[in-house]
């Protein structure tokens, strides 16, 4: 239980929790500062009726007591002539006893005034003091959530900045990977890499030759032949190799069907079947990135190939005419048994559609490997540019943030703009009755 005593009577009141949270309710709303204003006017008017009243009633008495002794006095006058004086002297006596006593009451009535007066200023000073502690909560409160979005917009700023670079890091990564084709030569030329390919595999080439072309006797040559042998020392094929490679900063660009006639021309000259160029020109366009290209209908047997192409098409070829001479030694001895050729030239049109189907796989498999770089790349390129516009909407939530105000964020809110409104008239309200 608490107890709460009457500023006017001095009564002491004892009431439960409910009560007193209703009476602080009272005191911290608009209704508790209309009833002090109230009771201030009302203290004042009764203190000032307590003062005419006390004024009034202390001129009545002595105007009676005075009448009285006038009254007395003259009795005496009459009566008792003799103790004239000494009644006079009692009667004087009386009259200052009356008045100090008079006196001492108007002295008790203006200190209970005052002792009023100064509980009422303690409870003004209470009110104001509560309102002021509750405008600084909320300004504590504003300040610590404007702190706490600063943090998260700065931790989600860094975070996305973070995959950004990320992403750009896999785009460039991607599109080197599609320009290049995983060749990996790092510190190398495209001569040593194709070399140091063959080399690995070379023991599957047990009959092959493969070196640089170092015989310059007829004005040119190539970079690389390949031949292979069979088991009897009869040359299965011959490729003439021309590697090209061109550096990013080069200020002249070169096109791969420039070297087309020079390679002809080396391949003729060194009596070789087949002319491959070994390219990294053009890795842009993708009509030399879609794998092994046949321009046959320029010069006879040429194909250009991108660096990862190197063994496979060597494998291709030369098991191709691994397949010809097998075949060509069947026809001979068909031939010297005099033995139908049907039968032969069914398996070279099966052996032709095997090729065939077998090449438009791989060629089919490289497209579509092409393609998901393709699709990944331009993933990358979109993930890259919504994590730019979200760097956008987070840069203009920062500047929305810093130009935030507790009026702006009032202005739309009838609410919270009444309540400050009238939180702002009450404290002026208590300032000018504490003046």
């Amino acid at each position: 239980m608490n107890e709460i005593k009457c500023p006017k009577c001095g009564t002491v009141f004892q009431i439960d929790e409910a009560d007193y949270d209703s009476i602080v309710k009272q005191i911290r709303d608009k209704e508790f500062d209309k009833e002090i204003s109230s009771r201030e006017e009302q203290h004042k008017v009764d203190r000032e009726n307590a003062v005419k009243l006390a004024e009034a009633h202390i001129k009545e008495e002595l105007g009676q007591e005075l009448n009285k002794k006038d009254l007395e006095i003259s009795e005496l006058k009459l009566s008792l002539k003799v103790n004239e004086e000494k009644t006079i002297n009692k009667v004087e006596k009386e009259y200052q006893e009356q008045i100090n006593k008079l006196q001492l009451q108007i002295t008790e009535l203006k200190s209970k005034i005052q002792l009023q007066e100064s509980k009422s200023e303690l409870d003004i000073q209470k009110a104001v003091s509560e309102k002021n502690q509750k405008i600084s909560d909320l300004s504590s409160e504003l300040a610590l959530k404007s702190k706490e979005f600063e943090l998260k917009e700065t931790t989600i700023k860094e975070s996305y900045e973070n995959k950004l670079k990320d992403k750009d890091d896999q785009i460039a990564y991607y599109k080197d990977f599609k320009a290049k084709q995983s060749t990996k030569m790092i510190g190398e030329s495209l001569e040593q890499h194709c070399n140091v390919e063959f080399n690995r595999l070379r023991p599957l080439f047990k009959n092959a030759y493969f070196e640089k072309d170092n015989d310059a006797r007829t004005g040119s040559k190539g970079d690389f032949i390949f031949r292979d042998y069979d088991d009897d020392g009869n040359e299965i094929v011959s490729i003439m190799f021309e590697m090209k490679n061109e550096a990013d900063m080069t200020a002249t660009k070169h096109k791969n069907e420039d070297f087309f006639k020079e390679l002809d021309k080396d391949r003729k000259e060194k009596k070789c079947e087949y002319a491959v160029l070994v390219s990294l020109l053009e890795a842009d366009n993708d009509y030399y990135n879609d794998g092994i290209v046949d321009v046959s209908h320029l010069y006879d047997k040429m194909y250009v190939i991108r660096p990862q192409f190197f063994i496979p098409l060597i494998t291709l070829i030369r098991n191709l005419a691994n397949k010809s001479l097998e075949y060509r030694k069947e026809l001979e001895t068909i031939k010297n048994q005099n033995i139908d050729i049907t039968h032969f030239e069914e398996n070279i049109n099966s052996f032709k559609e095997g090729f065939g189907r077998n090449y438009r796989l791989a060629a089919e498999r490289f497209q579509k490997a092409i393609e998901e770089i393709d699709k990944t790349i331009d993933h990358l390129q979109k993930t890259k540019e919504h994590l730019l516009k979200t760097n956008d909407n987070l840069r203009l939530a920062n500047n929305k943030a810093e130009d935030l105000t507790i009026k702006k964020l009032t202005h739309n809110n009838p609410t919270m703009s009444k309540m400050f409104g009238e939180l702002e008239k009450n404290s002026k309200e208590i300032s000018s009755k504490v003046e």
